[in-house]
């Protein structure tokens, strides 16, 4: 099977990546070539997606069994792809987000007909009218879409809400005894999945003819409280999570770039059913536990400084967090 992936090299790509060439697929990456490609076996082609016009010009010639793009977020990127590759794929794999699921839910419990609408996040928002155009594209044209919905997928980031992702600078305060932020009361339902699990579902879709036109979410099946997943990652760095609970609401309101990503994703409880994916794809079984998988996220940051970047920034909002926090508890405590 010949593979293209644009992007690649990322947090959840890499690990398909690697999973499609172990598998002993063809697989072509498209990037700028600004980040070392580490994929013995790979065929590297150098473009910048946005530039559609150099993208043609690298692509002649080529056609693949299927194509995914990890990097496309707003109607214009589908817009593109669809010139691009309408015929030059078998295949067409977007990979959407788990965000556009309904917020808040009416119910935690998560299928792939679960409505799409979330009026807290833009991203989430984007990326439905991807899906929307994606589907009109198979309905009208026979466009061969699939869908794919990641939650929370972890491999080289670190998967807290606050001052983390590519951050170390909350992991940097659990290890120096400071208290972090915690959004609600820290026993709402969370699903962390490991790349690698991931990857087996995906691999598992690519070339898949019980995929075409349908839409897939892909997730662990280990339900964590947010504060048994900071507990996990304090543990991991050998350190203790000293933890103060503060409402996402609160949260959002001092922060508003936090709205999107608390109220419009992780302040709900949400139950994924993979039932789904299984009936395509009967091998994805994930197996990583998250105190396992954050164990090797930990190391993976620690074997290289550069990676274990503290914001002074990210540090200042924790503090100002922590200050509302005092303020709330004064203005209640009586006398």
């Amino acid at each position: 099977m010949r593979v293209l992936f644009i992007g690649g090299t990322g947090n959840i790509s890499a690990a398909c990546s690697q999973l499609v060439l172990e598998r002993g697929h063809e697989l072509f990456v498209l990037n700028r070539g600004q980040r070392a490609p580490g994929l013995p076996g790979a065929r590297e082609l150098i473009a910048d997606i946005e530039d559609e016009a150099a993208v043609a010009r690298v692509l002649s010639g080529l056609s693949f069994d299927s194509v995914t793009n990890f990097i496309a977020f707003t109607r214009a990127d589908i817009e593109r792809d669809l010139r691009l590759f309408a015929e030059r794929t078998a295949q067409y794999v977007f990979v959407s987000s788990a965000t556009v699921y309904q917020k808040p839910p009416i119910s935690p419990h998560i299928t792939e007909l679960t409505p799409l609408d979330n009026p807290f996040s833009e991203y989430a928002r984007n990326k439905i009218a991807c899906e929307e155009r994606l589907l009109l594209a198979f309905r009208n044209a026979a466009f061969p879409v699939t869908i794919v919905r990641p939650s929370h997928t972890y491999d080289t980031v670190i998967p807290l809400p606050l001052a983390s992702w590519r951050e170390w600078t909350l992991v940097d305060r659990m290890l120096r005894g400071e208290p972090i932020v915690v959004h609600g009361d820290g026993s709402s339902l969370w699903t962390l999945t490991h790349a690698e699990d991931f990857a087996l579902g995906f691999v598992g879709l690519l070339g898949n003819p019980a995929a075409i036109g349908e839409a897939f979410h892909l997730t662990s099946d280990e339900l964590l409280t947010w504060d048994a997943i900071h507990h996990a990652v304090a543990a991991a760095a050998g350190a203790r999570a000293q933890i103060v609970h503060m409402a996402s609401e609160d949260i959002a309101a001092a922060f508003p770039e936090y709205a999107g990503s608390l109220l419009g994703d992780k302040a709900h409880s949400m139950i994924f059913d993979n039932s789904k994916i299984r009936r395509v794809v009967p091998e994805f079984q994930p197996k990583i536990r998250f105190a396992d998988g954050i164990r090797r996220t930990i190391a993976w940051f620690a074997a290289d400084p550069a990676r274990r970047v503290v914001s002074s920034e990210s540090n200042a909002k924790i503090e100002r967090l922590l200050a509302c926090h005092d303020l709330q508890r004064a203005a209640l405590t009586p006398g």
